[in-house]
């Protein structure tokens, strides 16, 4: 069999800390020893990850402005740079979220091509495995059995923050950025014409090249054009669909071996969840856990708009915490139980009466979250734990203080069960805490069950 070239082979940036953990997944699960960092790495802690294959950087971009991204996000693609692998990639989230003004995919792409360079740029969004799924260049998403075009989908058509209102990519991202952005879609892809359909594209003026992704078919074939596209340096942009597509043509094209061993976790009789989700994804599954043992605690996210009184909730939500630990239930700590409940329009408009800044409340509720998980974990001493939601999942891991996280077993596509990394004090607590970093719209509804069993299916 031939093999893939020594070294580096990708490196990537997510701009949510969910999302950054799907992407290790399908890398860490083919068999490609991966590391993701929580931070730009130091010298030392990447000294000690030499020789991995796949190198990732998680972020918060997607919660942030502009303003933010200018002056963060350089120096982010300059170390990617200097890591000097053949692809280096924007993760993004497998809905896209994003809108001028707030997780600007369009920016991020600006900012990061001259540094990162390549004569265009590969947009990889779909992931069957996740339910999405790109045609003609517009994205649906799944729910449970039924599919929809995302301007129409109940969640992403309602998100507090980013709501979709256009299902074509290339129309959506036009609203953020100036790059000209192409199209391969699958038609081509599927008659052999993808590669004079990219040339096309190519010479037509297109920067940003959007590839359809629908079957196992379409995806080998777009991490195709994307492996031997890439010339001396390539600048991608995509979800893990992109991980999953190189993953798929490399072991078509004798590359890449099956792992040669599976990917387990053991059962725990404890674990802690804390929930800043407003889906119906994780409601389902928080309804399901409760009648399984757990037990939902509920914080009142208006106070949040005051950093006294949010402190006071906090407090108050850890001691009921470690309250149901003490009766044997495991926690979850959560702001909302869906979309429809009454507590996000409550949030929402004690936001406006207060007149204070949404994007520091919301920064507020996700390091307060992380916060309380932090001191659960200490005083119950848990060593398995789940954050659920995107944008909480960034401000609650950092607040925890690990620097890493390398993928241990599979829970459900996009969520895995991780090892936590720390060094110096954090690590007398934290190396090797398990944890699971899970999306809002991710997982069946036993996720909580099986990450606290291991991955196994809940009964």
């Amino acid at each position: 069999m031939d093999a893939l070239p020594d070294g580096l082979l990708l490196s990537f940036y997510g701009d949510d800390f969910t999302g950054s953990s799907a992407a290790m997944e399908v890398t860490a699960f083919a068999g490609l020893a991966t590391v993701l960092f929580l931070d730009l790495p130091t010298p030392e802690r990447l000294a000690r990850f030499a020789g991995y294959r796949v190198i990732g950087v998680a972020g918060i971009s997607r919660s942030q402005s502009p303003a933010w991204m200018d002056a963060n996000l350089p120096p982010v693609f300059q170390a990617l740079r200097a890591m000097d692998a053949p692809i280096a990639q924007y993760k993004v989230c497998s809905t896209f979220d994003s809108a001028p003004d707030v997780g600007s995919i369009g920016r991020a792409i600006d900012l990061g091509s001259p540094i990162l360079g390549g004569a265009w740029h590969p947009l990889i969004v779909g992931a069957a495995d996740m339910g999405r799924y790109q045609a003609f260049g517009n994205l649906f998403a799944t729910v449970g059995d039924l599919g929809y075009r995302l301007d129409r989908h109940p969640t992403m058509s309602r998100h507090p923050v980013t709501p979709m209102d256009e299902a074509d990519l290339g129309r959506h991202l036009a609203t953020q950025t100036k790059k000209r952005v192409g199209l391969v879609h699958f038609v081509a892809m599927k008659h052999g014409r993808a590669d004079a359909a990219l040339a096309r594209e190519r010479e037509s003026g297109a920067e940003i090249v959007s590839i359809d992704v629908l079957d196992q078919e379409t995806l080998q074939e777009a991490g195709r054009l994307v492996w031997q596209g890439r010339g001396d340096r390539l600048f991608a942009i995509g979800s893990q669909g992109l991980q999953q597509a190189l993953v798929a043509y490399w072991r078509a094209a004798g590359l890449l071996e099956a792992p040669r061993s599976e990917f387990r976790a053991a059962a725990v009789e404890r674990i802690a969840v804390v929930s800043g989700s407003c889906s119906s994804a994780t409601a389902g599954q928080i309804a399901f856990a409760e009648g399984r043992g757990f037990r939902p605690i509920r914080l009142d996210a208006t106070r949040a708009v005051d950093a006294a009184a949010w402190g006071q909730e906090l407090g108050a939500g850890a001691d009921r915490a470690l309250a149901a630990l003490g009766e044997g239930a495991d926690p979850i700590v959560m702001t909302a139980t869906g979309p429809d409940d009454p507590a996000v329009a409550g949030f929402r408009a004690a936001i406006e009466a207060s007149g204070a800044d949404p994007a520091i409340v919301n920064d507020r509720i996700g390091a307060g979250l992380g916060e309380i998980l932090d001191r659960v974990l200490r005083t119950a001493q848990l060593r398995r734990a789940v954050i659920s939601g995107g944008d909480t999942s960034g401000h609650a891991t950092l607040r925890l203080g690990v620097y890493a996280l390398t993928a241990m077993a599979p829970l459900a596509p996009g969520a895995p069960l991780c090892r936590a990394h720390a060094d110096g004090s954090v690590g007398d607590t934290y190396e090797g805490l398990e944890l699971a970093l899970k999306g809002g719209q991710v997982g069946g509804a036993d996720f909580f069950l099986a990450a606290k069993n291991g991955g196994a299916t809940a009964a």
